[in-house]
């Protein structure tokens, strides 16, 4: 099993270029980093997790930014966003940092894809929380048509694209309906959720890894209902604390890569909890 890491990279912790060399030189197989551009003071989401919002939430790192000083520094580690708030983007302009990192990585790249949870962050770029899913989903296609080998044009419900040149193009070849690089798409388990992965990703990054005896089948029916290759299926939990026994039922699963969770901290504490999981390699 490979075993991957996620931070809250901040302006407080470990730079980025320290712990992505930290992680190849130790074996770890990857770096994934969440996103967040700004947290409201006047908030009246509640944080998922319970209690008052972690400070490292307003501070975050640009991912994109980071993994490229990542990338710069290594040569094997996969790099990847954990997750990407695509309702939040551009479409245009993250196809071209996704495509230019990818590029730049030799394919190392990993677009992890979410719909958020914090309705005050999202309104500031204008999302409509009841229609953030869709907007996400048509915000993929319309990248995935920059991505395409051939100029290809794209009219959907919330934006177009004429038909364009548009390099660099992500190094993965197409992979059934997906277009661009590795895709994972995030959120808790259900019939809307696993719809989505089926139609245009290629799995699951399910936050912590709990319930996944009942719903990896589930999942599993979905994404062969849809016509995929059912080799093609990835699961990958994220942001895990890790015992023996955990990874064992996660390899009885069937599952080949998981995401273990690094504090937001300085270098010395990271490398400490570094140290701890060395274990699992």
């Amino acid at each position: 099993m490979r075993i991957a890491t996620t931070i809250f990279l901040t302006d407080e912790t470990v730079t980025p270029v320290r712990l992505a060399r930290e992680l190849e030189q130790r074996g770890f197989a990857g770096l994934y980093l969440p996103e967040h551009t700004h947290i409201p003071v006047s908030r009246r989401t509640p944080y998922p997790a319970g209690g008052d919002l972690p400070r490292e939430y307003g501070r975050t790192l640009d991912p994109f930014v980071a993994l490229g000083q990542a990338a710069a520094v290594t040569e094997r580690i996969g790099l990847g966003t954990g997750i990407t708030l695509v309702a939040q983007h551009d479409p245009v302009d993250l196809a071209k940092q996704v495509a230019t990192l990818d590029h730049l990585s030799d394919g190392r790249f990993t677009l992890g894809v979410g719909y958020g949870w914090n309705v005050e962050e999202a309104a500031d770029h204008g999302v409509e929380w009841s229609a953030r899913r869709e907007l996400a989903r048509d915000r993929m296609a319309l990248m995935r048509a920059l991505w395409s080998a051939e100029p290809t044009a794209y009219e959907g419900e919330f934006g177009s694209v004429q038909a364009s040149f548009a390099f660099p193009k992500p190094v993965q070849a197409p992979r059934g309906p997906v277009v661009g690089p590795r895709t994972l798409i995030g959120g808790g388990a259900g019939p809307k959720l696993f719809a989505a992965i089926a139609e245009h990703a290629d799995g699951w990054l399910p936050i912590g890894g709990r319930g996944l005896t009942e719903s990896v089948p589930k999942l599993r029916a979905a994404w062969e209902g849809a016509g995929r290759d059912p080799k093609g299926l990835q699961v990958v939990p994220y942001a895990v604390l890790p015992d023996p026994g955990k990874l064992a039922h996660y390899a009885e699963l069937g599952i080949e890569e998981v995401v273990l969770q690094l504090p937001p901290a300085g270098e010395r504490e990271v490398l400490r909890v570094l140290d701890g999981y060395a274990a699992y390699l």
